[in-house]
């Protein structure tokens, strides 16, 4: 799709707290326009069409797939992203979808699969890969700052409440929701793991609640998560090597502010803090990148590949095999 095309018109799947985020943070990405919304529940549609001044608005997302719109945002339940992302392709529209992509890595090639030959980009919404701190986190190890990096923690643990949420139903999914943040954490900075060890609790439905692991890598380098829906665990993040370490805080995954910790012998280090600009709802970044290789002709966005996501999920595949043992 060439350029002289844009605005690259979008249609949002899910009238949803998180598609209100996005929506907003559309609009501030020049050659994108979200131009049509669907949802089953025609009140939340309606309000949602209304707050953002969408004209095109669905009570069926298959009327919306048929429409003139040229990409889809998906913001549904896990469970119905296989068959969503299935339908959207298969109209001819370019896709980005929350996480998870897919239940599994089968889901996840399978989707990958179809959207090369539709001809149509793929991705998933994998926001922190796009957040300019993780850009400027590789820099500073790129530029030997950390040394050797050895290893990495992250978490994102929250006790929610008993909402009646699809969290909650059958497909609900604390690794899939929260700690593949953590996993793909783990992939940018180290790769994929030669070796997986995992605890969980998981409920008899199949809905995993909890779990914590180790990822193991050559040289004794290693990787540590942790997720949970029915407790908190601090949701920060840090990566260490031979020379120093880093921080980042709560919600690493959309922070925009990591800490250099250059240690010395008895205290005597200093650190250095490092900040970005947040755009929008912190989800910019990962949009405009979308709408600009769509734009281009992409059919995927080498920041966050098919192949590699694929490889989170073979990960997140094994921590799941291991707790439902």
């Amino acid at each position: 799709m060439p350029a002289d095309l844009a605005p690259l018109r979008w249609g949002v799947v899910g009238a949803s707290a998180l598609s209100r985020q996005m929506v907003a943070d559309f609009s501030l990405v020049p050659d994108a326009a979200v131009s049509a919304v669907a949802s089953r529940d025609v009140a939340r549609l309606t309000a949602f069409a209304d707050d953002f001044g969408i004209a095109a608005r669905y009570p069926s997302r298959h009327d919306m797939f048929a429409s003139d719109i040229d990409a889809v945002y998906i913001a549904t339940p896990h469970v119905t992203h296989f068959d969503i992302v299935s339908e959207a392709i298969a109209a001819g529209k370019h896709v980005l979808c929350e996480k998870p992509l897919g239940m599994n890595e089968r889901e996840v090639r399978e989707l990958a699969a179809r959207a090369t030959h539709a001809g149509v980009f793929l991705m998933e919404a994998m926001w922190m890969k796009f957040n300019p701190l993780y850009a400027r986190l590789d820099q500073i190890i790129a530029d030997g700052v950390l040394g050797d990096v050895r290893s990495m923690r992250a978490a994102f643990g929250a006790a929610f409440a008993h909402d009646g949420s699809s969290r909650w139903m059958p497909g609900g999914s604390t690794l899939l929701d929260q700690g593949i943040y953590p996993v793909t954490l783990a992939h940018m900075l180290l790769g994929r793991p030669e070796t997986v060890s995992a605890r969980g609790t998981v409920r008899e439905d199949g809905v995993d609640l909890r779990q914590d692991f180790t990822l193991g890598y050559a040289n004794a380098r290693f990787a540590q998560g942790a997720s949970s829906m029915v407790e908190w665990i601090d949701p920060s993040a840090a990566v260490s090597g031979t020379e120093a370490f880093v921080t980042i805080g709560a919600g690493f995954w959309y922070a925009s502010q990591l800490t250099i910790h250059h240690p010395l012998p008895w205290g005597r280090g200093h650190q250095e803090v490092v900040e970005v600009e947040r755009e929008g709802n912190g989800y910019v970044p990962m949009l405009r990148a979308v709408t600009d290789a769509i734009l281009a002709g992409a059919l995927e966005h080498p920041v966050h590949s098919a192949a590699a996501t694929a490889e989170i999920y073979a990960t997140c595949d094994e921590i799941r095999r291991q707790i439902t043992a």
